[in-house]
C-alpha cells in the first residue's frame, strides 16, 4: 500500500523502482494506493489509469486535510469531523468511481468505528470492505448487514 501519493507521475515512479525491485502485481501480490489526500479524490480517474489494483480510504488524514484541521490539537480539533458535507462529498466520489471503474475501495480510520450512518452510506455506494477498531466490529457488522439487505430489497422493488 502506497500511502500520500502526491501525482499520478509519483505513482509510476514508485511502480517503475518496484518493478526494477522485482515487485509485480500478480494474483498474490496487490498494490493499493490510500486515498487520504485532496488530489487523491480531484485526479482519481487519473491516479486509476496508472494502475493500482484498489485503494484504501485514510478517513482521518483525508478529514484533517479537507477540513484544514487537526483532530490531536485542541486548539482546532473541534473543526474535525467526518460527517462534514465536504467529506461526504469526497467518499461519495472515491468510491463511486472506484465501482465505476472496477477497483477494490476499502476505509480505514476512526470514522467507520463510530459512525453507522457513515457505514450505511458507505455501503450504498459501493464499498468494498470496511477497517473498524476491534471492539467496533459486531456493531459494524450489524450495520453492514443491515444496509446491504436495505439494498437487496431495493433493487428488488425495481
Amino acid at each position: 500500500m502506497i500511502p500520500f501519493v502526491r501525482s499520478p507521475q509519483e505513482l509510476l515512479n514508485v511502480k517503475k523502482l518496484m518493478a526494477a525491485n522485482g515487485l509485480t502485481r500478480s494474483a498474490s501480490f496487490k498494490l493499493f494506493m490510500m486515498v487520504e489526500i485532496p488530489t487523491n479524490i480531484i485526479r482519481l480517474d487519473d491516479f486509476l489509469d496508472v494502475g493500482v489494483d484498489g485503494v484504501s480510504i485514510g478517513s482521518n488524514d483525508l478529514t484533517m486535510l479537507i477540513m484544514g484541521t487537526d483532530r490531536d490539537n485542541s486548539e482546532v480539533a473541534s473543526e474535525f469531523n467526518e460527517r462534514d458535507l465536504s467529506v461526504l462529498w469526497a467518499l461519495e466520489k472515491i468510491v463511486k468511481t472506484c465501482v465505476k471503474r472496477d477497483v477494490t475501495v476499502s476505509i480505514c480510520g476512526q470514522a467507520p468505528s463510530d459512525y453507522p450512518d457513515l457505514v450505511e452510506h458507505l455501503v450504498s455506494w459501493g464499498v468494498t470492505s470496511v477497517s473498524v477498531n476491534p471492539d467496533a466490529v459486531d456493531h459494524v457488522r450489524d450495520t453492514i448487514a443491515h444496509a446491504e439487505k436495505r439494498l437487496v430489497e431495493k433493487n428488488n422493488k425495481k
